[in-house]
């Protein structure tokens, strides 16, 4: 009489469970940590997002070291097995094949059981197999569901399998891979979005601190410039390299007059500990400020300093100069490449263009256009 051998359950262990959900959580942080770090230019962010599969790949390969070699341990057993059932699962640019094969294997000293497993066979040889034709197979004895079909047996069992006669197994077949259920699913996402909030809540400096910081930087509220009535109609942007003030279009006032020209750079420098400055150009309603590079000893200026009782006067010297009282653009740049603080005036108009250049205390040093 024939013995069939039990089949697997297909329920989920809870050592396969657990291992589901803690590979979830992986998943989930390295992710977040990977794509938060490129988003905010955190390095730390990256390299976690990056090391922390590669700890895990390298801890799950030690943790089962011992019992792969365990299982490479185990001599298999051979035996006869009749061919069931056979299907083709697909197909590549490969000679070989993938094929399920449902066998019925009949060991010699052990039950006899029915098994369902997959191979790989090569188009010329897929003819050799046929169902209810007799093969030789090889298998664990403690996993019989890793049976594999021996393509090229001993000339002993090739006999032995020439000559027998196997009657099929009746009952379930056993398989080489458990449907995950239900529960496995829940607790790979659960994994997963705990993984996420883990990254989340730990890199929350970071990641929420560095999204808030641009945030501010490019609100005009954030650096008062609704704080009263005279400045609730100007946009102040501050980054770490420059500063930029821009008066609303319904404002009759101007950058160029000195009141206004020292309020707006007074409001780009008192939150700078350094506000010594390469640049600055002015124009009726736009002021740019281009900061020094902090840290970095380097020729300019602290824009604070600048003459701005003499701007008017210089303005109306470049007026009178192109002679025209009503120019299309009004512009004053003031600068420090040469190490001496230089101030030019360039007025447009319908004649041409006029120049005035100034040192650093607002004295004429040439005049030129008209």
């Amino acid at each position: 009489m024939t013995i069939t051998a039990t089949a697997p359950s297909g329920q989920e262990t809870p050592a396969g469970l657990a291992l589901g959900f803690l590979t979830g959580g992986v998943i989930g942080a390295s992710l977040t940590a990977f794509i938060g770090g490129c988003v905010v230019g955190s390095a730390p962010l990256v390299i976690t997002g990056l090391a922390l599969p590669a700890v895990y790949g390298l801890l799950f390969f030690l943790a089962t070291l011992p019992r792969r070699a365990r299982e490479a341990a185990v001599v298999p057993r051979t035996a006869l097995a009749v061919i069931e059932d056979l299907t083709a699962v697909g197909g590549g640019e490969t000679s070989d094949v993938p094929v399920r094969f449902e066998l019925s294997v009949v060991p010699d000293d052990a039950p006899a059981f029915r098994v369902e497993t997959r191979q790989d066979i090569n188009l010329v040889e897929l003819a050799a197999y046929r169902p209810r034709g007799t093969v030789v197979v090889e298998y664990p004895p403690d996993r019989p569901w890793k049976t594999r079909i021996v393509r090229r047996p001993t000339p002993e069992w090739e006999e032995r399998a020439a000559a027998a006669r196997l009657d099929s197994v009746p009952g379930p077949a056993l398989r080489k891979e458990t449907r995950e259920g239900c529960l496995g699913g829940f607790l790979n996402l659960l994994g997963l979005l705990l993984g996420t909030a883990a990254v989340l809540f730990l890199f929350r400096a970071d990641l929420f601190d560095s999204t808030d910081a641009a945030n501010d930087s490019r609100s005009p509220s954030a650096t008062g410039t609704s704080s009263s009535s005279s400045s609730s109609s100007s946009s102040i942007v501050v980054t770490s390299a420059t500063g930029t003030v821009t008066l609303g279009p319904g404002s009759d006032r101007s950058l160029l007059d000195p009141a206004e020209l020292r309020r707006a750079v007074t409001s780009l420098t008192r939150d700078k500990a350094d506000s010594r400055a390469l640049t600055l150009v002015v124009q009726d309603r736009v002021l740019t400020l281009v900061f020094s590079p902090t840290g970095v000893k380097t020729t300019g200026f602290d824009p604070r300093t600048l003459p701005y009782d003499r701007i008017p006067r210089l303005v109306e010297e470049a007026m009178t100069t192109l002679g025209d009282p009503s120019p299309r653009t009004r512009q004053l740049t003031a600068d420090a490449a040469t190490g001496a603080l230089r101030l030019r005036v360039v007025v447009t108009g319908d004649g041409g263009t006029a120049t005035v250049e100034a040192d650093g205390r607002g004295t004429v040093l040439n005049r030129t256009g008209g």
